[in-house]
């Protein structure tokens, strides 16, 4: 079983973190500002220089409540401080990605090219025609953009031609003529 919730949150230099009497923390910090609603069961304490949650009582939804709630403070603190990205990269011929003022263009082998506006709080950048950085503070909405982009042209088993992330193994199947 995991112990996540009880593991502290050490704050570094620079950030300050609040909470509000509704359980709303808010972390401020170098890059920017997220706050997040945590459970009103569990109680979120400032000591020092770290952040612990603690549960009432040690029930099922109480222990999964807990780690959650730790995981989420956690992730905001590390937001703030370093940030998030994901990496894509576009896999096959004539797949190419670029960007036009705040607009993200795909070609993906659709008869019509794919425009993306890009999102309030994340920044996207294209090195090269083959790769797209999405760049924020929230891990959640850096993934769900990210795998918004991913879900257009998903990498095939075949040829492995799509959209994938940096890093991501595809498994591979032989064709018609394999034996």
């Amino acid at each position: 079983m995991s112990r996540i919730g009880l593991n502290p949150i050490d704050i570094p230099q620079g950030v300050d973190i609040n909470v509000d009497d509704k359980n709303l923390v808010t972390v401020k910090g170098p890059k920017g500002t997220l706050s997040e609603k945590i459970s009103a069961d569990l109680k979120v304490v400032i000591e020092d220089s770290t952040v612990t949650v603690e549960r009432p009582t040690n029930n099922k939804k109480h222990k999964s409540l807990h780690g959650l709630s730790r995981s989420l403070v956690a992730n905001m603190v590390e937001g703030v401080t370093k940030g998030y990205e994901k990496k894509l990269q576009l896999v096959g011929v004539g797949y190419k990605a670029n960007k036009q003022g705040k607009k993200l263009v795909l070609n993906l082998g659709f008869s019509h090219p794919i425009e993306l506006v890009e999102p309030e709080g994340l920044t996207i950048e294209v090195p090269s025609q083959t790769e797209i950085v999405v760049k924020g503070i929230n891990k959640q909405e850096v993934g769900n953009y990210a795998a918004k982009i991913r879900e257009y042209r998903k990498p095939e088993p075949y040829k492995g031609k799509g959209v994938k992330y940096v890093g991501e193994v595809i498994r591979r199947k032989e064709g018609k003529t394999g034996k």
